[in-house]
C-alpha cells in the first residue's frame, strides 16, 4: 500500500498540533466556580462566576484573549442588563473597587463573547463575571451563566466546574452599606400588614457597624408590591439628644415588629440605651460629643438592676395605625414589665405574633438577677394597653428568640443558645420550648439540641398557613446560618410536623458565603414566602420563595 508524501506530511502536522495542544493544556488549568448567593436588583455588581486560571511554572507567561459564555439556565434574558468581566489578580475574593475592569457589555442574547487582553505569569489568577439586573427583574426568577471557553495563547480551553454549577436566585438589595449616609444596616424584622404591605425594620447604625451604645435609630422600609421595590427609609424610632446627651449616647436597637390581627395597629418594640454604664455597673456622668466611652447591654455590667434610665436599658414601644407610614411617640414599658432585680429586659429582634384568641405576643430576652441570659415572651390581652412578661423559657443560657403558635394552640419559642459557642458536637442546636399558659410554665421540646444547628446567631421562626386540596394546612419555616462554626449558608428549612423534624430534603440554601447572619420570615400571601436577611452581598437582602418550590422538594 503506497502512502503519499502529502499524507505523511499532513498526519505529521496534525500529530504535532495535537501533541502541542495536549502539552499546553497540561500547563494551563481553568476552573469555574459558581456560588450560591443572591443576584440583586439595585446593586451594580453581582459576582456570578469566578474563573481560576492556573499557569504552570514551566510557562514564563501566557496571554488570555477572550471568554465565551452562555445563559442557558437563566429564566428570562429580560432580567439581565449588563455584564462585566473583572480581573482580580491573585486575590480569589471579589472586590470590585480594587479589581481591574477588563470589559463590559449589554446582554442581548443567550450566548456572548468578551474580549480580554491579559498576560498571566505562573501561578493562580482570578477573573470574575459580574451582572447588573434590570429594574424589572422578576423576584421569582433565577440566573444561570456559565463559561464555555477561554482562549489562551490562541488555544481554546473548556473550564472545569467545581462544584456542579447552580442557579442563583434573584433578590433585592433593600439596604446597602452607605445608603442614606448610614454606615451599616443590621438586625432585620419583617411583617406583612392587613393591606399586604411589607414592612422591614432594622438598625440604622449611622457611624459604625458596632452594637449599642451608638448613634443608632430604628429604620423602616415599606414595599407595596411584594418586595419588588421599596420606598425610601423612614425613621420609626429615634431618641435624638434626649436628656442633653448626644445621639451617640441615645441609641435604639433590636427592633421587633408585630401586626395586630384584631385592628389596624402595628406595634414596634426597640431597646434604648441612655448614656453608658461602665464595666463596674456605674452610669458615667459628663458625657459629651467627644467622649469615647462605650459599653453595651450584654457586656459586663452594661445594664443593671432597677428601672431608671441611668440604671438599666429601656424597653420602648411605638405604634402605627396608617400601615406603617407614621409612628407614635415611644411609650416606655420598662417599669410595667421588668423585674427590678433583672439586669436587662429587652425585645428579641424579628417579629411578634397575634394568637388565635387575639393575644399579642412579643418574643423577649434579658439577664436575670445574676446577669445570666434568658428568653421569654411578653404579651398583651387588652389590645396593647398593658403588657405582662413571662418567666424564662429555658434553664439554658439563651437570648434572641422567635415565637409561633402551633396547630394545638400552644406557643413555641425557638432560642439562640449560648451553649453552642465553640460546640461542633451533635449536641449543637437551638433550644426550643413550648407553653400552653402564656409562659407561666414551659416544656422543653424534643427538637432541642441537634435538630437545628447554629453558630450562636439569631434565627427566624414563622408559621405559614395555606389551603391545599380544599383543606387548611400549615407548615413551620425556620431560617438561620446552617453552620455550627460560621455565619454562612443562610438556609430556609421546613417542618411538616409542628417542628418535631426538619428534613434535609426540604432545605433551601439562599447564601453560602459569610454575612452577619440575622433573618426574618413572613407570608406575603398564601402561595409566597418572603425573607429578609443579612447577606454576603448586601447589608439587607429580600427574596421571594414560592410555596410550591418548598412543598415539591
Amino acid at each position: 500500500m503506497r502512502i503519499s508524501f502529502l499524507s505523511i506530511f499532513i498526519h505529521t502536522i496534525l500529530g504535532w498540533q495535537l501533541a502541542h495542544k495536549t502539552a499546553f493544556a497540561q500547563n494551563i488549568t481553568v476552573t469555574e466556580k459558581q456560588f450560591v448567593t443572591p443576584v440583586l436588583k439595585g446593586k451594580s455588581d453581582n459576582p456570578v462566576i469566578r474563573l481560576q486560571v492556573w499557569v504552570s511554572p514551566s510557562q514564563s507567561s501566557v496571554s488570555v484573549s477572550s471568554f465565551d459564555f452562555n445563559t442557558t439556565g437563566t429564566t428570562s434574558l429580560k432580567d439581565l442588563k449588563n455584564i462585566k468581566l473583572y480581573f482580580s489578580g491573585t486575590d480569589s475574593a471579589f472586590k470590585a473597587a480594587p479589581a481591574k475592569l477588563v470589559t463590559q457589555k449589554e446582554i442581548t442574547k443567550g450566548t456572548f463573547s468578551l474580549s480580554a487582553t491579559q498576560t498571566l505569569g505562573p501561578g493562580n489568577h482570578y477573573f470574575w463575571l459580574s451582572l447588573e439586573l434590570s429594574e424589572k427583574a422578576d423576584l421569582k426568577h433565577f440566573v444561570d451563566v456559565n463559561c464555555t471557553n477561554i482562549t489562551v495563547n490562541q488555544q481554546n480551553i473548556s473550564p472545569k466546574t467545581s462544584p456542579i454549577p447552580t442557579k442563583q436566585r434573584i433578590g433585592v438589595a433593600v439596604r446597602q452599606h452607605g445608603d442614606d449616609n448610614v454606615h451599616t444596616f443590621r438586625i432585620p424584622g419583617l411583617v406583612t400588614t392587613h393591606q399586604g404591605t411589607l414592612l422591614a425594620v432594622y438598625d440604622a447604625r449611622r457611624n459604625s457597624s458596632r452594637d449599642l451604645q451608638g448613634d443608632i435609630d430604628i429604620g423602616l422600609s415599606r414595599s407595596t408590591d411584594g418586595g419588588k421595590t421599596w420606598e425610601p427609609m423612614r425613621v420609626a424610632m429615634d431618641m435624638g439628644t434626649w436628656g442633653g446627651l448626644p445621639q451617640k449616647f441615645n441609641g435604639v436597637s433590636d427592633a421587633c415588629i408585630l401586626v395586630d390581627k384584631n385592628s389596624n395597629t402595628i406595634y414596634l418594640a426597640g431597646l434604648w440605651m441612655y448614656g453608658v454604664i461602665n464595666d463596674q455597673g456605674k452610669w458615667l456622668e459628663g458625657l459629651n460629643e467627644n467622649s469615647k466611652e462605650w459599653n453595651h447591654q450584654w457586656r459586663t455590667k452594661g445594664s443593671q438592676p432597677g428601672f431608671d434610665v441611668k440604671q438599666t436599658s429601656q424597653f420602648l414601644i411605638v405604634k402605627s395605625t396608617d400601615d406603617g407610614k407614621t409612628w407614635s411617640e415611644p411609650v416606655n414599658i420598662t417599669k410595667m414589665c421588668k423585674k427590678e432585680e433583672w439586669w436587662l429586659w429587652a425585645p428579641a429582634p424579628g417579629h411578634g405574633i397575634t394568637l388565635e384568641d387575639g393575644t399579642l405576643v412579643f418574643p423577649t430576652q434579658g439577664r436575670d438577677h445574676t446577669g445570666e441570659a434568658f428568653s421569654n415572651i411578653t404579651y398583651s390581652q387588652d389590645g396593647g394597653k398593658t403588657w405582662q412578661t413571662s418567666p424564662k423559657a429555658s434553664i439554658e443560657s439563651t437570648t434572641e428568640n422567635m415565637a409561633t403558635q402551633l396547630s394545638d394552640g400552644s406557643i413555641m419559642l425557638n432560642m439562640r443558645a449560648n451553649k453552642n459557642r465553640n460546640d461542633t458536637s451533635a449536641r449543637n442546636g437551638r433550644e426550643v420550648a413550648t407553653t400552653r399558659d402564656l409562659g407561666k410554665t414551659w416544656t422543653r421540646h424534643p427538637s432541642s439540641d441537634g435538630a437545628l444547628p447554629e453558630p450562636t446567631c439569631m434565627g427566624s421562626l414563622h408559621r405559614h398557613d395555606f389551603v391545599q386540596n380544599k383543606k387548611k394546612k400549615s407548615i413551620l419555616l425556620f431560617s438561620n446560618p446552617n453552620s455550627k462554626v460560621d455565619r454562612t449558608h443562610i438556609t430556609l428549612k421546613t417542618s411538616l410536623d409542628d417542628g418535631l423534624t426538619w428534613p434535609s430534603d426540604k432545605w433551601l440554601l439562599l447564601d453560602e458565603l459569610k454575612g452577619r447572619g440575622y433573618s426574618c420570615l413572613t407570608s406575603l400571601n398564601e402561595n409566597t414566602i418572603g425573607i429578609i436577611y443579612e447577606s454576603s452581598q448586601a447589608d439587607l437582602v429580600f427574596q421571594q420563595i414560592d410555596l410550591s418550590e418548598i412543598l415539591k422538594k
